[in-house]
């Protein structure tokens, strides 16, 4: 744990907070004010978390969802966790992505978080 990033938040960089759960901004966005909702926790795989993690999660997603609209004012929004590296989970500590879409930001947004597979995006 002392090698994971986001066991070694530092209190300035956090925007959000709750009981189990603090938000931040991605250090690598997608999109302007995409956030990571990450759990106090260090645990790597969401569906190992208590159901009081969980609903702690979505709660907060509720405020970044607020916070977001009004700095950012996107007219859309992806959310979506990676669990384990074959569905490219890069750091092993649950964390959740809310990316801001915005209009014209790809040139064809049909199929969403289907895009994880190019291939079968469009159908």
């Amino acid at each position: 744990m002392d090698k994971c990033p986001f066991c070694n938040i530092v209190d300035k960089e956090i925007v959000l907070e709750s009981k189990y759960t603090f938000a931040i901004y991605d250090k690598f966005p997608v999109n302007k004010g995409h956030l990571l909702l990450i759990s106090k926790r260090h645990i790597p795989n969401y569906f190992s978390l208590s159901k009081k993690e969980k609903d702690d999660i979505w709660e907060l997603a509720d405020k970044a969802y607020n916070l977001l609209n009004k700095n950012f004012s996107p007219s859309g929004f992806n959310i979506g966790a990676n669990i384990n590296e074959t569905a490219g989970q890069t750091i092993p500590h649950v964390h959740v992505h809310i990316i801001p879409r915005y209009k014209n930001d790809v040139a064809d947004p049909t199929g969403g978080v289907r895009g994880v597979i190019p291939s079968r995006q469009k159908y």
